[in-house]
């Protein structure tokens, strides 16, 4: 009998043990690609060491994950949810996330402003950017304004984002900025992508179309993604990304945790691991994206490749409620008047 008592004790640690270890797991929705493996070894894997929790991943795009928090509300599977800034508003706006803890965050300090939600319910933590990509060996002088698209030496060498992509909306927002408009005036800028199509080579709705282009030099100068130049050039492509003087238009993924998580606190470590010096250097390293994080230093020829220092600064983020109500009267005068 004591044997069996003290087998049965034993096996009632063991349980313990074990609901303890699944208690520790933390559960990321997360973009997929290499931005989900260079998050596995920027941050998870440091968090994990230094915490001893596992992390789990379930991929989705930003609209898929916000899918899954309105269909678990109050209950969610995921305890970390990574969305763009314009859907983790639509999160917010329907109380699905909840109050970070700002002040347990060691790091929430050292983040740029434009980076933080007024309210606490999200981070930003990493920024991207619609901005000018161009090939050094066609295009010495290096582009330094968004009205330099507009120069004649440029007519059948570029190519555009279409409305229906995230650089085609930004570059509506700004043309429209360079030349007396706003995000809510965008008579300017359609007026002035109107001027440029005899310029345009496509107009491309895949942001890996432009990848060919650049290899054939059909094209020698681009509005695109500095994270997708960042790899390209890694590859071996002639490309080169020029942030304008009058700021690119920012992108902004996010990370919050969804009301309701099983494991807020486990959460708020693993987001203060995202947002540290060491996880946004390392991520600026391999996935191109610019960090949020003031102190991080990175050399000058990764620098110049990303939204960092002064770049940030002179970044526009437009408002994504704004976008969300304007946009389909945008993409119904785009498709009337620039895409014909």
């Amino acid at each position: 009998m004591k044997r069996v008592g003290a087998a049965a004790a034993v096996a009632a640690c063991v349980l313990v043990a074990a609901s303890g270890a699944a208690a520790q797991e933390l559960v990321l929705g997360i973009f997929g690609g290499t931005f989900a493996d260079n998050t596995r070894a920027c941050a998870v894997a440091p968090f994990e060491k230094a915490t001893g929790a596992k992390v789990r991943f379930v991929l989705g795009s930003s609209v898929q994950n916000l899918a899954k928090l309105r269909a678990t509300k109050g209950s969610p599977e995921i305890d970390v949810a990574y969305m763009d800034l314009a859907i983790a508003t639509q999160g917010k706006g329907e109380g699905l996330l909840s109050t970070l803890d700002t002040a347990a965050m060691a790091n929430y300090g050292a983040i740029y402003d434009n980076a933080k939600d007024k309210d606490g319910r999200f981070v930003g933590m990493m920024y991207g950017a619609s901005a000018i990509a161009y090939n050094p060996k066609l295009v010495k002088t290096p582009p330094t304004s968004w009205h330099d698209l507009w120069k004649p030496e440029f007519k059948g060498k570029l190519a555009i984002g279409d409305i229906s992509g995230t650089t085609g909306i930004h570059f509506v927002i700004a043309a429209s900025m360079i030349n007396g408009g706003s995000q809510e005036n965008t008579d300017p800028g359609f007026e002035a992508i109107k001027k440029l199509k005899p310029s345009v080579v496509m107009m491309y709705s895949q942001a890996d179309q432009v990848v060919p282009l650049f290899e054939r030099e059909e094209i020698a100068i681009a509005v695109w993604y500095p994270d997708r130049v960042g790899a390209a050039a890694a590859k071996g492509l002639s490309v080169a990304t020029a942030f304008p003087k009058e700021g690119a238009i920012g992108i902004l993924p996010t990370v919050s945790v969804p009301e309701g998580a099983k494991n807020k606190a486990l959460a708020q470590k693993y987001i203060d691991q995202v947002l540290s010096a060491e996880t946004q250097k390392c991520f600026a390293e391999k996935q191109y994206g610019g960090p949020v994080n003031k102190t991080v230093t990175l050399d000058d020829k990764l620098a110049a490749q990303l939204p960092y220092g002064a770049a940030v600064d002179r970044m526009h983020f437009p408002d994504p409620e704004t976008t969300a109500k304007l946009l389909p009267s945008w993409s119904e005068r785009w498709g009337r008047e620039i895409a014909r």
